[in-house]
């Protein structure tokens, strides 16, 4: 690995692939804090290992794992899942890993954001992170790519690019103090530039009701492929999803991309609404450095959060009433790709879904 600050990505010639971009492989953290993850996380690593056991249909999978997890993991895990040790403080590799980059003659970087576990000590999940923030660092160590640290703090689930200059954020994460409140929004746009090589930013005002990221764009609206987005899409005027699915709807409708074209927005189906359960909250370990979870608490539940990999789709199941519409509105705008669901309430419960625990190594 070659850590390089000389220049930026941009200057280097790197840019941010879409995610429907060829993919090298999927990184992923194992979960395993008991204050975060019901019963010991033993159920959410089972969905876990769901999520990968299908992604692995597609591409090479690699599992990062705490020492003390490395056997119990390893034996959960499929034989074509790779399994290395990289401690954490939780495991969500698409906030904490790194966001790839890609240059024209072949080679690949990652760009190693400041992490401070959603908004450090005015709002974040928990404390410490230091070892979330080493994350990155360690999976461009082991991919061999060269490592761009960035200014600013910024999680991977926050930005969502179509690879041609345009990228998808939400004001209501970006812009909260408890990122980078020495910054205008001009400046954080200007970062993004640089690390990404993109030239437009639409922001959506909000995310998804109830997303204790502080409004992550990658649980209410995502690039299908350039000049597409898919939005969380709620028809119950009683919601209070309804109003910031209609105020993304608007902004989206009127935006231009990049390129200067229009976007196609498909709507995906609002689940639930979904809350957390007595027996669910009393399987969590209480303690005083994390974000509780509470009996009735509603969850940022949304179609919008899944991964899709080269040949694949996954997706989480959340709602037997809305899945099969969600899948079936997926399949429409992946023709080409197998579209598999994975029973996703336990990834919900830990306060994120499929893509927020998964993030795809392009293809140098």
């Amino acid at each position: 690995m070659i850590d390089n600050n000389s220049h930026s990505p941009k200057a280097a010639g790197f840019r941010m692939p879409g995610e429907f971009e060829p993919h090298e492989a999927c990184w992923m953290l194992w979960p395993q804090r008991g204050d975060v993850w019901r019963l010991g996380a033993k159920p959410a690593q089972r969905a876990f290992v769901a999520v990968a056991e299908a992604i692995s249909r597609s591409e090479t999978v690699y599992v990062g794992v705490s020492d003390e997890q490395y056997e119990n993991a390893r034996a959960m895990l499929p034989p074509q899942v790779r399994v290395v040790e990289i401690s954490s403080n939780d495991s969500w590799m698409r906030d904490m890993g790194p966001t790839f980059v890609v240059n024209g003659k072949g080679e690949r970087a990652g760009v190693d954001w400041i992490f401070n576990a959603w908004g450090g000590l005015d709002g974040g999940l928990y404390f410490p992170w230091d070892k979330d923030d080493r994350v990155a660092r360690k999976v461009c160590e082991i991919t061999g790519d060269r490592r761009f640290r960035a200014p600013i703090v910024l999680e991977g689930g926050a930005i969502h690019v179509d690879g041609e200059g345009t990228l998808l954020t939400t004001e209501e994460c970006l812009l909260n103090a408890n990122r980078n409140p020495h910054l205008a929004r001009e400046e954080i746009e200007a970062c993004l530039a640089d690390y990404l090589d993109i030239s437009k930013v639409i922001w959506l005002p909000h995310g998804t009701f109830n997303d204790e990221t502080n409004g992550h764009i990658d649980n209410i609206a995502c690039f299908v492929k350039p000049g597409v987005v898919a939005l969380h899409w709620c028809d119950n005027p009683e919601d209070p999803q309804y109003a910031i699915a209609r105020e993304a709807y608007e902004v989206l409708s009127h935006a231009t991309d990049a390129r200067g074209r229009k976007l196609e927005v498909v709507k995906l189906p609002h689940p639930g609404p979904l809350f957390i359960s007595a027996e669910e909250a009393g399987g969590i370990d209480l303690a005083s450095d994390s974000h509780p979870r509470t009996e009735g608490e509603r969850m940022a539940g949304s179609y919008i959060n899944f991964y899709i990999g080269n040949s694949v789709v996954v997706f989480p199941l959340l709602d037997p009433a809305r899945d099969g519409e969600a899948q079936a509105i997926l399949q429409e705008l992946f023709p080409e790709r197998e579209i598999i669901g994975v029973d996703a309430r336990e990834i919900l419960l830990g306060g994120g879904n499929i893509h927020c625990i998964t993030q795809q190594m392009p293809t140098a």
